[in-house]
């Protein structure tokens, strides 16, 4: 790799097969650096405009003629997949091999290139690096003395691995496959998808909505046995009568349908989401007194799991623990970049979570205290505002760039919300954002956790404030905040909620994510202007220009 080369890091492995809906691969991305600092980042779906787009092998020609970048010379990264190691352009102008090896490396592997009519020097990094390095662009270098943890569905040759970072240097401690029946809880156990109502097409959602769900119930030890011992029941595809007879002999719960206001069912849930944290627990737990890791860097789709993140936080066995807002697939390019850059220059500039700015460039959210204390009076008034402001947050949750705004005091206004306007299932609960200072007024904490600015942690809110954001705190009274901590972390979020407080008494609002059921974040003007005339908001704010509607 050559220093004074920018990186170009390439996640478009093609899936197996043709499906509708993105199904073993998901979620393509890209990203370009240079001198350890991010110039663009692009998930595929959100100019696409198919949710967890999977078509990059497809698109890949006219998105870099876009920006001119089929002439330019860079370093080529690409990012493996389970499925497999070679990228190939549909038109084949595209051929990149990787080695096949059957131990994974702990670094770029040179593979064999063509690239647009000659051949290139490229390298892959494995899926597993990859997401441990996706931490890099949010939190700068690796902290000396740190565990690197990967836990997901799968990623090149396990879906659970672990890394020593210790004096610069970087180590396998592990990877495997032992725990995919915990992972596998959120993406293809047959009992949850039969409890959500999902087919499998439809993977990629039931991780979120079976973590809301699970909250409605109650974690029973005995049930944990019961599901332990049935091997959790996740092959009972197409005989979920298997399940039913279980519960009948076992329990005397007579069950005719996976009923979802069903308390055993719920309990079932809420024990299933108990193990997998359990076992995350004993597993940093054993590996952190193996190595006597000071700090934790964790990723892969399981760092999603709010529970288990809060959890691990409130452990103790980690000093630090770091989560990056792409956490999951969407992430992987900008963890090979990040990686690449910091062999080459031996450091990473920090971000925030605002980088998804392929082709919007030149936004710029310039706004008024008047326009502020118009979208305060707005959201006052329990209008649902639309914000699109500045570049997009990577990742999946809406961070104040991308996001609806609401009221949170209002349960009816988060149903209406949640279910009329986003589609979304009854029981999944809307999310706060907050000042810092109100985090800590509504939890009566001393301090809040920085993963909280990327909404990763849940938070137990006290009883007497719980009515305050009745619309955005969950069954078990917990809620998963959005801290704002300074203006220079979103200065437009930082000021309206500033006005909120002050002049209106407004602690906190709901913050969801832009988007319509079943279609991706949105990312420009255009993207927002559709979404909420289809949506039916009150209102819009455009890079910092507020619209009625």
């Amino acid at each position: 790799m050559n220093k004074n080369k920018p990186t170009l890091a390439i996640y478009g492995i093609q899936d197996r097969f043709d499906y509708e809906h993105p199904f073993y691969v998901h979620d393509h991305n890209m990203a370009f650096m240079q001198n350890g600092k991010v110039e663009w980042f692009l998930q595929q779906e959100r100019i696409s405009r198919r949710k967890r787009d999977n078509s990059l092998h497809i698109h890949l020609k006219s998105i870099l003629k876009e920006k001119k970048l089929l002439g330019k010379d860079y370093d080529l990264v690409f990012v493996d997949n389970v499925v497999g190691r070679t990228f190939l352009l549909q038109s084949g102008e595209v051929r990149f091999e990787a080695p096949l090896n059957t131990g994974l490396a702990t670094g770029l592997e040179k593979g064999k290139c063509w690239w647009f009519g000659e051949e290139k020097e490229a390298w892959v990094l494995n899926h597993e690096l990859a997401h441990m390095f996706s931490s890099l662009p949010f939190y700068g270098n690796l902290q000396d003395n740190s565990l690197l943890v990967h836990f997901d569905g799968g990623a090149s040759l396990s879906n659970f691995s672990a890394a020593a970072y210790k004096n610069n240097q970087l180590d396998w401690l592990e990877y495997h496959w032992d725990l995919k029946p915990y992972s596998t809880l959120f993406n293809a156990n047959a009992l949850v998808f039969a409890i959500i109502g999902a087919k499998l097409p439809e993977q990629n959602a039931v991780p979120g909505k079976f973590m809301g769900f699970s909250g409605l119930g109650n974690y029973r030890p005995e049930l944990g046995d019961w599901l332990k011992s049935n091997h959790f029941f996740q092959d009972i595809w197409g005989k979920t009568s298997v399940f039913f007879e279980a519960a009948k002999n076992n329990w005397g719960v007579e069950l005719k349908s996976f009923n979802q206001k069903d308390p055993f069912i719920q309990d079932v849930a809420a024990t299933l989401q108990e193990l997998f944290v359990q076992e995350v627990l004993r597993k940093l737990k054993d590996l952190q007194e193996k190595t006597g890791a000071e700090n934790l860097y964790y990723t892969g789709g399981s760092a999603l799991n709010i529970v288990g993140n809060t959890r691990i936080v409130n452990s103790g066995i980690f000093r630090q623990v770091f989560i990056p807002p792409c956490t999951e697939d969407s992430g992987l390019a900008l963890g090979a970049a990040a990686f690449a850059e910091w062999k080459k220059h031996g450091k990473v500039e920090e971000n925030t979570a605002y980088l998804n700015n392929w082709g919007i460039e030149d936004y710029k959210a310039d706004f008024s205290a008047q326009i502020i204390s118009q979208v305060a009076e707005q959201l006052a008034a329990k209008k649902l505002i639309g914000i699109c402001n500045n570049f997009g947050e990577a990742g999946p949750r809406a961070l104040g760039n991308r996001s609806i705004l609401a009221f949170a005091g209002s349960k009816e206004l988060s149903k209406k919300l949640s279910m009329e306007k986003k589609g979304r299932e009854w029981y999944r609960p809307l999310a706060p954002v907050a000042l810092e200072q109100n985090v800590k007024y509504f939890t009566g904490q001393s301090t809040v956790h920085p993963l909280s600015k990327f909404m990763l942690l849940d938070f137990a809110v006290l009883p007497e404030k719980q009515q305050e954001i009745a619309g955005a705190i969950h069954a078990d009274g917990t809620a998963r905040f959005q801290s704002v901590s300074k203006q220079s972390d979103n200065p437009f979020l930082f000021a309206l909620l500033q006005q909120l407080d002050k002049k209106h008494g407004i602690k906190a609002l709901i913050n969801t994510s832009f988007n319509a059921g079943g279609e991706p974040i949105v990312h420009t003007e255009a993207d927002a202007l559709q979404s909420a005339g289809k949506m039916q908001l009150d209102g819009l704010v455009l890079n910092g220009k507020f619209v009625q509607l």
